[in-house]
C-alpha cells in the first residue's frame, strides 16, 4: 500500500507569480502527463464536459490514445472547464498527496490564465466578468428598467446572441431598482452571547448578485439574523469577489479585487466578527481560493478563519442551543439543490439541516451539477451542453412534486427552473427566505412576485 494513501486530499498553494507558471510549453508537457492519466481512469466522465470532450479526442484520433491528439486541441478541453472543483474534491483518486499529484482544475486555471496572458478575452467575456460594474450601471434609475425589459425582448436577445454570444434563451436575471447595500436595515443593539463554535456577532458581505439582483435574499439573511438577535453590521466598502475573473484566467484582477476587500473584511474579523456571504461561491472565493492563491498573506488566511456560509453558521448556533426554532409555518415539500462551490466547502449539507428543524417539512437533496455555473451557461457555446449537464437534476428535482424548488446558489435555481420547464407548478424560492417564511409564517413577496405562504405548524394553529 503506499505511504500516506489514507491521508485526506491536500490542495497545493498556486504559484502563479512565478515566470515559469506562464510558460506554455511547460503547460502542454503537464496537460499531456494529466489527460493520460485522466484517460486511463474516465471516473469524471459524468461530472462536465471537459472530460467527454477529452475522451472523444482521444478516442477518434489516429491511435485512440493520447499521442494521436494534436496539443493545440487541449484548449477544448480547458474552454469546458468551469472550475467547479468537483472532479478534485469528489472522482479523482489521484490528489496530493498521490505521488501522481493530480489537481485537474488548477491545471485548467493556469492554462486559463495562459490564453488571458497571451490573447486576452472577448468583449462578451470581459463584460460577463465585470459584475460589480455592470451591476452598477444596470441599477441606474429609469435604465433598471429599461435593462429588465430589453432582457426579455426576443428581438434583443436574438441580436445579443448573434453580436455578444450570449444564448437568447437563458434566462437572465433581473436587476433590482433598489439595491441591497444603501437599504439593508441592520442591527447591532442586540447583546453578544459569545458561542462555543461561532462569533456571536455578524458583518454581511453583500456580493454583487444579491446587490444588484435579488437583494430581497440579502434581506431575509438581515431577518433571519434579527430573529435571532445576532448584532449585525456591512461589510464598509466592498468590490467583487474575483470569482468571474478567476474563471476568466485574469489573475492580476483578482489580485485587485483582494486588495480593495481584504483590508475591510480583515478589520472585521479582527474584531470577532463572523463574515457571511449567500453567494456559495464568494464565500469560497474567500475560504479556498484567495488562500490558495496568496498563502503567504496573512490577511487573507485571517479573513479565511472568519467566513462563513449562512447556513454553516446558523447550524453552529444551533449545537450551541443559540439558535430559535420556534417556527410559526412549515414548508411542505422542497426539493432543495446543493450548488457545487458549496459542495466543495466540505461543511456537509448544513442548508438541509437547518431546514429539517422545521416541523412538517419534507427536504429532498439532489446533490449534482446543475450545469450553468457562473458565467459559462450564458454563453452561447455552451449553452445547450449546460441545459444537457443540468437534465438529471431537472429530473430529478421534480421527482416528488414539491412545492418549492430551492438552492444557496440563486444563479442554479434560474437554470433548474428553466429546465424543469412549462409544466413545473413549484415556486423557485432561495433557502434564506424559506426560513423566513418559516419564522414569520405568512404572505411574502419575493423580486416583485407574490409568493404562496408556508403551511402554518400545529402550534401556530392551536396558539
Amino acid at each position: 500500500m503506499r505511504e500516506g494513501s489514507l491521508e485526506a486530499p491536500k490542495r497545493h498553494s498556486i504559484d502563479w507569480k512565478n515566470i515559469e507558471f506562464y510558460n506554455e510549453a511547460s503547460l502542454m508537457d503537464e496537460m499531456e502527463r494529466v489527460f493520460d492519466i485522466c484517460h486511463g481512469c474516465r471516473r469524471c466522465v459524468n461530472l462536465c464536459t471537459a472530460f467527454p470532450r477529452l475522451f472523444d479526442l482521444i478516442d477518434d484520433g489516429a491511435t485512440g490514445e493520447l499521442d494521436g491528439v494534436d496539443k493545440s486541441q487541449f484548449w477544448e478541453v480547458v474552454d469546458r472547464c468551469f472550475l467547479c472543483d468537483m472532479c478534485f474534491m469528489t472522482k479523482c483518486p489521484y490528489v496530493p498527496p498521490h505521488e501522481w499529484n493530480i489537481d485537474f482544475p488548477h491545471l485548467m486555471l493556469r492554462a486559463k490564465a495562459i490564453k488571458f496572458k497571451t490573447q486576452g478575452a472577448s468583449f462578451r467575456d470581459k463584460l460577463l466578468s465585470n459584475t460589480d460594474a455592470v451591476g452598477k450601471l444596470a441599477t441606474i434609475p429609469v435604465v433598471v428598467q429599461t435593462v429588465n425589459a430589453m432582457n426579455k425582448t426576443a428581438a434583443v436577445r436574438k441580436l445579443m446572441d448573434k453580436q455578444l454570444g450570449i444564448h437568447a434563451e437563458r434566462k437572465l436575471p433581473e436587476y433590482a431598482p433598489n439595491t441591497f447595500r444603501p437599504t439593508a436595515q441592520t442591527n447591532d443593539t442586540f447583546a453578544v452571547r459569545n458561542g462555543e463554535r461561532t462569533p456571536g456577532k455578524v458583518a454581511i458581505y453583500a456580493t454583487c448578485y444579491i446587490n444588484y439582483n435579488e437583494p430581497s435574499i440579502g434581506r431575509d439573511l438581515l431577518k433571519i439574523l434579527a430573529h435571532n438577535e445576532i448584532p449585525t453590521t456591512l461589510v464598509d466598502k466592498e468590490a467583487c469577489c474575483g470569482m468571474p475573473k478567476l474563471e476568466l484566467g485574469d489573475l492580476d484582477a483578482v489580485e485587485k479585487l483582494k486588495n480593495e476587500n481584504i483590508p475591510h473584511l480583515v478589520k472585521l474579523a479582527e474584531e470577532g466578527y463572523a463574515i457571511l456571504s449567500a453567494v456559495p461561491s464568494c464565500t469560497l472565493m474567500y475560504k479556498q481560493e484567495l488562500p490558495l492563491l496568496f498563502p503567504g498573506d496573512k490577511a487573507v488566511q485571517t479573513v479565511a478563519a472568519a467566513m462563513f456560509d449562512p447556513f454553516e453558521y446558523l447550524m453552529l448556533r444551533h449545537h450551541d442551543q443559540l439558535l430559535k426554532t420556534d417556527f410559526k409555518a412549515s414548508l411542505g415539500k422542497v426539493a432543495y439543490h446543493i450548488p457545487c462551490h458549496q459542495r466543495v466547502q466540505n461543511i456537509g449539507k448544513k442548508t438541509r439541516d437547518v431546514l429539517q428543524l422545521i416541523p412538517d417539512t419534507d427536504i429532498t437533496v439532489v446533490e449534482r451539477c446543475s450545469g450553468h455555473d457562473g458565467t459559462w451557461g450564458v454563453k452561447s457555446e455552451f449553452f445547450n451542453d449546460s441545459m444537457k449537464i443540468g437534465r438529471p437534476v431537472f429530473r430529478q428535482m421534480a421527482t416528488n412534486e414539491p412545492d418549492y424548488i430551492s438552492s444557496d446558489c440563486a444563479i442554479a435555481a434560474r437554470h433548474i427552473e428553466q429546465g424543469m420547464g412549462d409544466e413545473n407548478t413549484a415556486q423557485k424560492v432561495h433557502p434564506l427566505t424559506l426560513l423566513r417564511f418559516a419564522y414569520e409564517g405568512r404572505m411574502h413577496t419575493v423580486s416583485g412576485q407574490e409568493i404562496e405562504s408556508p403551511r402554518q405548524t400545529d402550534n401556530e394553529k392551536n396558539a
